[in-house]
């Protein structure tokens, strides 16, 4: 193992001038990457970077490497595990959310047993409510014990936010309609050889 580079986290703005120069990678799930991604992005789930570790360091030594996730934690993440292979990788600050969010397109592929679903922050936000309110309800109409469901899904909103982490969405990301096709982890990793 070489020494650590530092991670460099990019702008949302800073990245769109430049991202033509970077090889994206999609640290996220198969799902969460069909659900929209960066234009050109390539999908390399998070718990499959140590597999990828060569063709990456290949990709970064013809160029910047940029990574990206849904909020910019798993990519820092991922940037601190590259680091310490000492490959020299960005993060996009804010992720796909930011990016979205300033209103850049992301890409929507339309691959073989895909079909258009929620993003898991849409699907994360109407569990969340419906558990709450569903707290709510039990606890006025059958037990006030009930009401402790609610007081546990806040709880675990908070924790989200705090650590930037999202439980929630970990535990949905399992179930099969978010789990609509493996990644082609071999093509993707042609394609990061080939320098695309």
């Amino acid at each position: 193992m070489t020494n650590a580079l530092p991670p460099v986290a990019l702008g949302i703005e800073q990245a769109r001038g430049r991202l033509r120069e970077f090889t994206v990678i999609d640290v996220r799930t198969p799902a969460e990457y069909v659900s929209g991604h960066l234009p050109g992005a390539l999908n390399v789930p998070v718990d499959q970077l140590r597999r990828a570790l060569p063709d990456i360091r290949h990709a970064a030594e013809r160029g910047e490497v940029l990574l990206v996730c849904a909020s910019g934690a798993r990519s820092s993440r991922a940037c601190e595990f590259l680091a310490g292979q000492g490959v020299p990788a960005a993060t996009l600050t804010g992720g796909t959310t930011g990016w979205a969010g300033a209103g850049h397109e992301l890409d929507r592929p339309t691959a073989r047993g895909t079909k258009a679903g929620w993003s898991m922050e849409r699907q994360v936000r109407f569990t969340a409510g419906t558990l709450v309110l569903l707290g709510l309800g039990l606890g006025l109409l059958v037990h006030p014990a009930f009401g402790i469901l609610s007081a546990g899904v806040a709880g675990g909103l908070v924790f989200s936010a705090l650590t930037d982490t999202c439980g929630m969405a970990a535990v949905l990301g399992r179930l099969p309609h978010n789990r609509p096709c493996p990644t082609d982890l071999a093509a993707t990793l042609a394609a990061l050889r080939a320098g695309r």
